[in-house]
């Protein structure tokens, strides 16, 4: 089942920063590794694509699994991938902690989500952009994780859906207190804070920390104005 401490203090440490390893250098992959940590953001965001739901290909369960003895960092794996009911067992060997597959490549998650529960994985539900939330809506009781698009998935460095604020906020509303909020694509300094002023309590970064110098630094920045825009909200 579910560790519901693990949900709880992820929720405990909002708002949460979750680099996305599809930015790092992985060439250096060890050492990013080390300077991640030091940045003290508890999660370790694995952007998978398989070049067919999506026009990209990145990485596997393989790289996560080797990845994994490095850090005690929380594990989070985005599977943008078709067919995620035949490898989703390979993600959960790999040390994963939660794992999120999208509702247009998997139109019946319930099997799935229910696998990840008894597996002792966070099991996570992912909407693209174009996607209705009343497709998503069904399943949300059994999500520990919702994840809005922000932009179009299957590459990083797109620009921030300007809808997607008001799509997080009809989100926030159908979910329970202690789901994970989620939003992924285009944020950065000048985004981070409308999309949590919306509700999105746990944000995937890329750019905006990877082509940074000082990964401590951006991850800080982003941080607190993500919590500046939450203590407006109360």
């Amino acid at each position: 089942m579910i560790d519901s401490n693990t949900k709880h203090k992820l929720l405990s440490d909002a708002p949460v920063i979750a680099p996305s390893m599809l930015k790092c250098d992985f060439g250096n992959l060890h050492r990013e590794v080390e300077l991640l940590d030091a940045t003290q953001a508890p999660v370790l965001h694995w952007d998978v694509m398989d070049g067919h739901f999506v026009p990209n290909l990145s990485y596997g369960a393989m790289l996560i699994e080797r990845v994994r003895p490095l850090t005690d960092a929380f594990f989070d794996a985005h599977l943008m991938i078709s067919n995620p009911e035949q490898y989703v067992d390979d993600y959960i060997k790999a040390g994963c902690d939660s794992i999120t597959v999208h509702i247009e490549a998997l139109p019946e998650p319930q099997g799935l989500l229910d696998h990840l529960n008894q597996a002792g994985v966070l099991p996570g539900l992912a909407v693209s952009p174009q996607t209705p939330l009343e497709k998503i809506e069904p399943y949300l009781d059994s999500c520990g994780l919702v994840l809005v698009m922000s932009v179009e998935p299957g590459f990083g460095g797109q620009s921030f859906i300007k809808t997607s604020p008001e799509k997080i906020r009809q989100l926030k509303s159908m979910i329970s207190a202690d789901t994970i909020l989620s939003v992924d694509g285009g944020i950065d300094t000048s985004t981070i804070g409308e999309a949590a002023q919306a509700g999105a309590n746990y944000f995937v970064v890329g750019s905006a920390i990877f082509s940074q110098s000082d990964y401590s630094n951006a991850v800080s920045e982003l941080a607190r104005i993500a919590r500046d825009q939450t203590a407006s909200l109360k």
